[in-house]
C-alpha cells in the first residue's frame, strides 16, 4: 500500500534518497516475486507435461508387449494352418507319385502281357511251320507222280498266307508319357514358387499388413505442419547427435574421435569381439541412435570414391554375403553413393545416376512422418539438394554407412562447425 501511494504522488516531487532506494528495492522484489511465480507455474506445467508423456510412453510400451504376444499367437495359428495345408499338399504329392507309378506299372504289365501273348503265338506258329517244312521235305521225296500231286494239293490248301510284322514303338510312346509327367511337374513347381510371390504381393496392401502401426502424439498447438526447411539454420532446428556403433562395425573399419570417424583399413583387421550385431562381409557400420516418428538432421564428411551414406532398418543381415545385406541391395534401405565421378542413389538393388556436382560435406534430413529422406550438399552460403527419397517408414531406422574401398573415410560433423567456403569451379576436387 505504501508503495502504491508513493507511485501515485506527483512526479515533480523529489523523493529523499532513502525513499528512492526503498522504492527501487521494493520494485525489484516485486518483479522477482512475479518472475519466480511465473517460473514456478511454468515448471509445474512442464512437470505435468513430462508426466503425461511418460504415461503415454509407458502405455505404448505395455501395448507393444501385448501386441508382441498377440503377434506370436496369431502367427502361430497361421503357421499351424500352413503346416496342415502343406501336409495335405505333401500327401497329395505322394498320392500323385503313387498313382503315376501304379499307372506306369499297369501299362508295363499290360505291354509285357501283350508282348508275351504275341510271342507265345509266334512260337507256336514257328513249331507249326517247322512241321510243314518237314512235310514239304517228305512230299518232295515222293517218286510216285500221282501220290506227289495228291499230297502237294493237300499241303497247298492248308497254307497260311499271313506273315507277322512287329513294330516296336516304345520310345515314341514313352516319350509322350514322359512329357505329360514333366509338364505337369513343372506346372506344379511354378504354382508352389508362386506361393511366396503371392504372399509378398498380398502383404504389400496396408489392409493386410501385420506390422505394428505407430503414430506420434502431437499437441494441438503443433498440429499445423511445418514447411520443408530450406536453409541450414532451418535444418539445424532438427539437429540430432549421432555416433557410430562399435558393436556393428566390420573388422576392417577403424573408429576414431569418440566413434565419430570411421576409416576402411583393409586388409588390417581390428580386434572387435564377435557379436551378432557385427557386419561380417560388407564393410558397414550403423549409428548407435535410431530415428523414429520425428524430423532429424545430421551432417557427414566423406572421403574417397566408394562411400555410401543412408538409412536402414535394424533387421538388415549382418553375416551373409548376399546383396540384401548391404545398404544398397534391399527394399528397406536407402543410400547415396559417391563413385569418384558422380553421385548415385540406391534402393532395392537399383541404381539411379544423379546430376549433382561433388560435395565433401553432406546434410542428411529425415522426415519420418512424411516419409522423406533428403541429401544436401552443404556449403557456407547454400544447401543444394542432391537427391530426395520418398520412403515408407514403418519402424525405427538407423543411419548406415558402407565404406566399400580401402582408405574410404566418413566423419560425423559437429553441427557447430561452420561449413567451408566452396572452392572455385576450376579447381573443385572430387570428394
Amino acid at each position: 500500500v505504501v508503495l502504491e501511494q508513493q507511485i501515485r504522488k506527483p512526479r515533480n516531487r523529489v523523493l529523499p534518497s532513502w525513499d528512492s532506494a526503498l522504492f527501487k528495492r521494493s520494485l525489484d522484489e516485486n518483479m522477482a516475486a512475479v518472475g519466480a511465480a511465473t517460473s514456478q507455474a511454468e515448471l509445474r506445467d512442464t512437470q505435468l507435461e513430462l508426466e503425461r508423456k511418460l504415461r503415454l510412453n509407458e502405455n505404448a510400451i505395455a501395448r507393444l508387449q501385448a501386441n508382441h504376444k498377440s503377434v506370436l499367437v496369431s502367427v502361430s495359428e497361421v503357421k499351424a494352418v500352413a503346416e496342415e495345408q502343406f501336409g495335405e499338399l505333401l500327401a497329395a504329392v505322394r498320392k500323385a507319385q503313387t498313382d503315376v507309378m501304379l499307372f506306369l506299372e499297369e501299362k508295363e504289365q499290360a505291354a509285357l502281357s501283350q508282348a508275351s501273348g504275341i510271342r507265345t503265338h509266334l512260337e507256336h506258329r514257328s513249331a507249326q511251320m517247322e512241321r510243314r517244312r518237314q512235310e514239304l521235305e517228305s512230299i518232295a521225296s515222293i517218286s510216285n507222280t500221282a501220290l506227289f500231286l495228291e499230297e502237294y494239293c493237300k499241303f497247298k490248301n492248308t497254307e497260311d498266307g499271313a506273315f507277322p510284322s512287329v513294330y516296336i514303338g516304345l520310345k515314341d510312346k514313352l516319350s509322350g508319357i514322359r512329357k505329360v509327367i514333366t509338364d505337369s511337374t513343372v506346372h506344379l513347381i511354378q504354382l508352389l514358387q508362386n506361393y511366396k510371390v503371392q504372399l509378398q504381393d498380398f502383404s504389400k496392401e496396408e489392409e493386410y499388413d501385420i506390422r505394428t502401426q505407430v503414430s506420434a502424439v502431437v499437441q494441438r498447438k503443433y498440429w499445423t505442419s511445418k514447411p520443408e526447411p530450406s536453409t541450414r539454420h532451418q535444418f539445424l532446428q532438427y539437429a540430432c547427435d549421432i555416433s557410430f556403433d562399435p558393436d556393428t562395425a566390420h573388422r576392417y573399419l577403424r573408429l576414431q574421435e569418440d566413434n565419430r570417424k570411421v576409416t576402411n583399413t583393409t586388409p588390417w583387421e581390428h580386434p572387435y569381439p564377435d557379436l551378432p550385431s557385427r557386419f561380417v562381409h560388407w564393410r558397414q557400420v550403423l549409428s548407435q541412435q535410431s530415428l523414429y516418428l520425428h524430423r532429424y538432421y545430421f551432417e557427414v564428411e566423406t572421403s574417397g570414391a566408394g562411400t555410401y551414406v543412408g538409412l536402414t532398418c535394424r533387421g538388415i543381415d549382418r553375416k551373409g554375403d548376399e546383396r540384401n545385406g548391404c545398404i544398397s541391395g534391399n527394399d528397406f534401405s536407402w543410400s547415396l553413393h559417391w563413385n569418384g565421378k558422380e553421385f548415385t542413389a540406391w534402393h532395392s538393388d537399383t541404381e539411379t545416376p544423379l546430376k549433382a556436382r561433388p560435395f565433401r560435406r553432406l546434410g542428411i534430413y529425415v522426415d519420418f512422418p512424411g516419409g522423406i529422406l533428403s541429401f544436401y550438399g552443404v556449403e557456407s552460403d547454400a544447401m543444394t539438394l542432391v537427391h530426395k527419397f520418398e520412403c515408407k517408414f514403418s519402424e525405427p531406422v538407423y543411419p548406415a554407412f558402407w565404406l566399400s574401398k580401402k582408405e574410404n573415410a566418413i566423419r560425423i560433423i559437429d553441427l557447430g562447425e561452420e561449413p567451408e567456403k566452396p572452392m572455385p569451379t576450376s579447381v573443385q576436387a572430387a570428394p
